[in-house]
């Protein structure tokens, strides 16, 4: 299991942004993350930096690549909030269409990164609503099934939809290369319980972010939330979970991120050797 952050959260925030790719500092992450006892970035493909994304050029690729070897940072996985500012839900179906093609574009790059997931957000202006966007995300991601077996890139989908509603929208898509993003911040700010959660989809779980929230409210840190840790951890091992957790921590200070990354590695290092440890008895 590696433990890794979100981009963009061992700089300062940009223009206002609480999230996205750090257009001016993204080199200086690799060494950030390095320090502060990381193994891994979950890259940010976003609107606020398409145009600057390494991820997306082939001299891009090559520096993205030499960064991770000087440093042993290693890129595996993709989180796509450009789909946050362009819905796959909700516009005509020429637009919608189009930013399918845009999911199936960057699977071919990270394909070519060797990069292994995109998590796609379905959340917020993307949420998912009622059985007929269920359908037609259902349908869209099943249009993509024979590029995930070619490029071997899994889709790992965050909704904010009750475990129920989660298992049936997974139904209409068996494909293993269709996995769920367990956010355990954003769970708990909606009330929903790991161990429902986890009867109704634990098994399809192949990545979490990590971070706490209170009940109906914002990001917190560890540990001064809603979110019931012990419980996590233990359907998570009842599930036979081995993927990777990713820190999507509340921010501390402008200027102090390292600092404030190193301890939450640290808070999670305990977490994932309580893990091991209930494994191991």
């Amino acid at each position: 299991m590696k433990l890794g952050i979100m981009q963009g959260r061992l700089v300062p925030p940009e223009a206002g942004r609480f999230q996205c790719f750090p257009r001016q500092r993204w080199r200086e992450e690799f060494a950030f993350a390095a320090a502060a006892g990381l193994d891994t970035i979950e890259w940010i493909y976003d609107a606020h930096g398409e145009d600057v994304n390494p991820l997306a050029t082939e001299e891009g690729a090559v520096e993205m690549q030499r960064l991770s070897m000087v440093h042993g940072i290693r890129i595996e996985s993709v989180c796509a909030d450009w789909f946050m500012d362009y819905p796959l839900l909700g516009a005509d179906p020429q637009t919608v269409q189009h930013r399918w093609s845009r999911l199936a574009w960057l699977m071919k790059r990270c394909a070519a990164m060797n990069i292994k997931r995109i998590v796609i957000p379905f959340v917020d202006a993307s949420a998912i609503r009622g059985t007929e966007d269920a359908a037609a995300v259902a349908a869209g991601i099943g249009s993509l099934c024979e590029l995930i077996n070619l490029t071997k890139v899994e889709l790992h989908l965050e909704t904010a939809l009750s475990p129920s509603d989660f298992a049936s929208l997974l139904a209409q898509m068996p494909h293993a290369g269709v996995r769920v993003n367990y956010d355990s911040g954003n769970s708990a700010s909606l009330g929903y319980l790991p161990r429902e959660e986890f009867r109704a989809y634990g098994g399809r779980v192949g990545s979490v972010h990590l971070k706490d929230r209170k009940l109906g409210a914002g990001t917190v840190p560890l540990g001064e939330g809603s979110t019931d840790f012990e419980v996590l951890f233990d359907s998570l091992r009842s599930a036979g979970y081995r993927g990777d957790f990713i820190l999507q921590v509340a921010r501390g200070a402008d200027g102090d991120e390292v600092a404030w990354a190193r301890h939450n590695t640290g808070v999670a290092r305990q977490m994932l050797r309580r893990l091991d440890g209930a494994r191991a008895g």
